[in-house]
């Protein structure tokens, strides 16, 4: 008989988690810190949603999307998470750029950036400190006209070169293209200027591990292979979800599945007033992603000159449409090397990731699409060679994921690697207002600036859910969300 992976769960939770991706594992676990009754639903056999890992023949680990996030998740993870986690996460310290215009290496930090911007690219040091000083103050209550594009030609007029310096790893982080509010690239480039970027060392499988043992401390109830049907309501207010034809009842539930998903596929819009649904409606979604995967033979390194990251390109340009084209000419280059798993076999791994359209592989007939794969797979071999001779020769394993495999394995409306645009957030925000109980947390425009983004708006909305259910006027747990302790 077939495993029940619902064996043993309650009928009734204060609340329901849909997804186990960073947004939704941060509030599951402050929820159940907090004392409430949780149950985590997840609808892969891995937490961690993109933030995860696969194993391969050999001993060869993966991550998806491990490089790397700020600073700031340091203090995330001790205030939201533990101290055990908190203290595996290390600067890296070689941030490559290597295209037509220049290249360079960098501790990728405001003191390093000003030092090139005004040694190597000509600037007055009074405008790198007014640019760093405007980003640095952009919130989200303020101007949202300005586009990415004009706040750089305000500063940096007619320069292209280091409109490259700037943008290139931000496109890579969030998605973030020249047309976009400025706000979303300021907030998300001042958080890595802060003091550069940050890895969690262990590597994804640990983190997770990690994760669930503290959600297990905190009375987390957590299921894989459990993927929701429906999120129920009754008389305007959340009543459970249904999920394998079995109703559970709940006070709340937090959608961490994409937004559009939440509301047109989990939701009855009958549930939703037409003005609201309207404004989901035109909520754009943010650009997917391609990856190679690459593992060397165990006898086989690669020198740690090499960077940790190294953005490469071949096009005389930056320009948006050239990051987003099948006719790949810029790829991101993250190096593994045995520090990244020290309680792992010391291997060397290598991913090449490039943003894609999710329309370009959707159409492909069956044997297009692999035609495809395999010609992302070469053409990333080719254009590895530069920086690790011979790699064709030293590579044990090799494999490729689109737009469609991120679509497959996290449900994400058109494999969005990095959720919505801009408009997303007011959308997200405003779903209580629309089911009392209903709430979301995940990657919507500026809150989500990767890692650390997805984690702290797991704590904003646990931290909603916590006042609904336990009404101001009722005595505060001592550990409640809201102590953040």
């Amino acid at each position: 008989m077939p495993r029940d992976f619902l064996q043993g769960v309650r009928d009734r939770y204060d609340v329901v988690v849909i997804g186990s991706g960073l947004g939704g594992l941060t509030a599951a676990n402050l929820l159940g810190r907090a004392g409430h009754r949780v149950l985590l639903l997840e609808q892969h056999y891995k937490l961690g949603g993109l933030a995860t890992w696969f194993r391969r023949p050999g001993g060869h680990i993966f991550d998806i999307s491990l490089h790397g996030f700020p600073v700031g998740m340091i203090k995330s993870c001790r205030r939201y998470w533990n101290r055990e986690i908190a203290d595996q996460i290390v600067p890296l310290e070689r941030v490559r750029f290597d295209n037509p215009m220049f290249s360079l290496t960098t501790t990728y930090d405001r003191e390093d950036f000003t030092r090139l911007l005004v040694e190597r690219f000509g600037v007055a040091a009074e405008t790198v400190r007014a640019f760093f000083d405007t980003a640095r103050g952009m919130n989200f209550y303020g101007d949202q006209q300005e586009t990415v594009g004009q706040l750089f030609e305000r500063f940096f007029p007619g320069r292209r070169d280091i409109v490259r310096l700037l943008m290139e790893p931000i496109v890579y982080a969030n998605g973030s293209t020249l047309e976009d509010p400025a706000l979303t690239y300021g907030i998300v480039f001042s958080n890595f200027m802060s003091k550069g970027v940050y890895i969690f060392q262990g590597g994804t499988d640990r983190l997770m591990s990690l994760m669930h043992q503290e959600l297990r401390r905190n009375g987390v109830d957590v299921r894989i292979r459990c993927e929701a049907d429906e999120i129920l309501v009754e008389h305007g207010r959340i009543s459970g979800v249904r999920v394998w034809g079995r109703t559970i009842g709940a006070r709340a539930v937090v959608s961490n599945a994409n937004l559009r998903a939440t509301i047109f596929q989990l939701m009855e819009t009958s549930h939703f007033d037409p003005d609201f649904l309207e404004q989901a409606r035109k909520v754009r979604l943010n650009t997917s992603s391609t990856q190679v995967y690459m593992a060397l033979k165990p006898d086989q390194s690669i020198d740690e000159s090499t960077g940790d990251l190294l953005f490469s390109s071949t096009a005389e340009q930056f320009r948006t449409d050239l990051l987003l084209s099948p006719q790949i000419t810029s790829r991101t280059f993250s190096f593994y090397y045995p520090r990244t798993r020290p309680q792992g076999r010391p291997r060397h791994a290598i991913v090449a990731s490039t943003n894609a359209r999710y329309e370009d592989w959707k159409h492909l007939s069956p044997d297009a699409y692999q035609a495809a794969k395999r010609e992302l797979i070469e053409t990333s071999l080719e254009a590895l060679e530069k920086y690790v001779p011979g790699c064709r020769e030293r590579i044990e394993w090799v494999e490729a994921a689109t737009p469609l495999t991120f679509e497959r394995y996290t449900k994400h409306v058109g494999g969005a690697s990095f959720g919505t645009k801009f408009e997303g957030l007011g959308v997200s925000r405003a779903l209580p207002t629309q089911v009392h109980g209903l709430y979301h947390a995940g990657s919507v425009g500026i809150i989500m600036s990767g890692w650390l983004g997805a984690i702290n708006y797991g704590v904003i909305v646990a931290n909603d859910v916590d006042s609904l259910l336990m009404p101001p006027s009722t005595p505060r747990r001592t550990s409640s969300v809201v102590a953040g302790k």
